[in-house]
């Protein structure tokens, strides 16, 4: 199951050392709710070798505002600690498996 990233957990997970990938939503969005069942899926498939999470622009400003979140869905790939690619809108799951796969 994904992960939720918050502004209080976000250095936490990050000092892991694994790669991140953070899926920036919002309720009222309907491509997020589109994009959610693949997230879940990949933090399956993933779990153990990468963190994957969903952080709620809503409710977390200091990360939405760190990283420059205009709009939603916008996935967020982190590798050492450092952005190395981002995602803006529902995309398909292979192009998040591809991205995912490059980190690892």
């Amino acid at each position: 199951m994904e992960q939720e990233i918050t502004d209080v957990n976000f250095d936490e997970l990050i000092a892991q050392g694994k790669p991140v990938m953070i899926d920036f939503w919002a309720v009222w969005c309907g491509p997020c709710r589109r994009l959610a069942p693949i997230i879940e899926e990949l933090a399956a498939e993933y779990d153990g070798r990468a963190i994957i999470g969903k952080c709620d622009i809503e409710e977390n400003n200091t990360l939405t505002a760190k990283f420059g979140i205009m709009n939603v869905p916008t996935v967020i790939f982190i590798k050492n600690g450092k952005e190395v690619d981002r995602v803006v809108g529902a995309a398909a799951k292979n192009v998040l498996q591809d991205k995912l796969n490059a980190l690892l």
